[in-house]
């Protein structure tokens, strides 16, 4: 998967706002058939969500579909299958035996709608207790097609299942946000996505220190849940000019001093071997991928 800063929910429900998200900055899209969705809604939205899939080719898109323990989710599947669908938020993951089954259900609808094998990928989100202490069994899972492309936090359900409080200094998802990307890079998948700010909309300052507290932790992204969110986080999930350049200069002085038999340097007062190296080579590889969309 592209590197993701940003993933902007939507309601399923409300095709116009999917029409103005789509519209955003956003790097992907989340078109949601789960929480924002009421019961009574349901298999009314499948259809609706359909229809902006298939009207947007081009837009990074998404569906978080309800979860497999739900009586909804083969449904959800088997009405959102789109050519333009990059695939699926998958909920409630706590096994590995959750990964299993979303594979085999996802290359049931490719074989039946003539897509290539492995084409949907899934956003697997961490959101509860088991989830969290199962998480490295569960990326580790061998399927038959390696979908699990990011993991996402979900701190609303977290916090609601160990029966604490969300807060604006977010003392409490420390511990989860140390796990989950250690458990990613164990798993040789990409950075996860840290849990939408949902403290105080209109926050801006708390969001862009939360956003920086998971960026600190490992996280390459966070998830969103209104537009105005969407500049911020990019700004600090984005490789700034001055790291960007920074990290050029290192790359080149390292790689002249290699042919000189070197490979500890000092670079404007820093010391530089190679772990330095290799922080400045996906910064620069950040960059240019960035650079690309």
């Amino acid at each position: 998967m592209k590197p993701l800063r940003t993933a902007l929910f939507v309601p399923g429900n409300r095709p116009d706002r999917a029409e103005k998200a789509i519209g955003t900055a956003a790097d992907a899209v989340i078109i949601d058939l789960e929480d924002a969705v009421p019961l009574a809604e349901k298999e009314s939205t499948r259809v609706l969500v359909r229809e902006v899939l298939d009207g947007h080719p081009g837009r990074r898109m998404f569906v978080r579909i309800n979860a497999l323990s739900t009586p909804y989710a083969k449904d959800d599947l088997a009405a959102i299958v789109s050519g333009n669908l990059e695939g699926i938020m998958l909920p409630k993951v706590e096994s590995p035996d959750d990964i299993f089954t979303i594979d085999i259900l996802l290359t049931e609808l490719e074989e039946k709608h003539s897509m290539p094998p492995g084409k949907l990928e899934v956003m697997s989100i961490c959101e509860t207790a088991r989830g969290l202490e199962e998480l490295y069994p569960i990326l580790s899972a061998k399927p038959a097609h390696n979908r699990v492309a990011v993991v996402t936090f979900g701190a609303a359900d977290y916090t609601l299942d160990l029966g604490i409080a969300l807060t604006r200094e977010g003392k409490e998802l420390e511990y989860p946000r140390a796990r989950i990307p250690v458990a990613c890079r164990s798993a040789g998948i990409m950075p996860p996505l840290d849990t939408p700010w949902m403290v105080d909309l209109k926050d801006i300052e708390g969001l862009i220190a939360d956003a920086k507290k998971a960026k600190a932790h490992g996280f390459g992204g966070k998830l969103l849940i209104h537009p105005n969110q969407i500049e911020p986080c990019h700004d600090v999930f984005t490789p700034s000019q001055k790291e960007i350049d920074f990290a050029k200069k290192v790359i080149e002085v390292f790689e002249a001093a290699e042919k000189r038999g070197q490979a500890a340097i000092q670079l404007d007062g820093k010391f530089i071997d190679y772990p330095v190296l290799m922080q400045a080579k996906r910064i620069s590889d950040l960059a240019e991928s960035m650079a690309k969309k």
